[in-house]
């Protein structure tokens, strides 16, 4: 089995990105005074939010990915999976975070949720067809 170097270095990234949310939520509490739940603040529950979707998505796809790579996956297909879900996740908290309805929203949110779903389909598939 091959060290999954190109979902690791992705890892890493995504990890500084998950460390950027928790001090944006962090900062969000201590800011609006709350210190537990949002208090009620729909600009604090929207940093909650981003952050949570983050954590529900993002580990399960970088699994994916270590072992799509450890099974023999190239470095091509690896970045061609993981760089679009680094942007998508560098976005989505804008659109989180905008006004309902507004071109921010449309923007960020929805295609950082998209390109999010289609890497998790695209690589479950992927380990799918390489277990025949």
């Amino acid at each position: 089995m091959t060290f999954p170097t190109v979902a690791a270095g992705y890892g890493a990234l995504l990890a500084l990105i998950y460390l950027v949310l928790s001090l944006w939520v962090g900062f969000g509490r201590f800011g609006f005074r709350v210190i537990h739940g949002d208090g009620g603040n729909d600009r604090l529950a929207r940093r909650i939010r981003a952050h949570a979707n983050f954590a529900e998505y993002v580990p399960l796809i970088l699994l994916l990915a270590a072992l799509l790579e450890a099974s023999g996956a190239g470095r091509l297909e690896m970045n061609a999976l993981l760089f679009p879900l680094l942007v998508a996740r560098i976005i989505h908290p804008f659109g989180m975070i905008a006004p309902e309805n507004s071109p921010q929203q449309f923007l960020c949110r929805a295609p950082g949720a998209l390109i999010t779903w289609l890497v998790l389909g695209a690589e479950a598939i992927l380990l799918l067809a390489r277990l025949r």
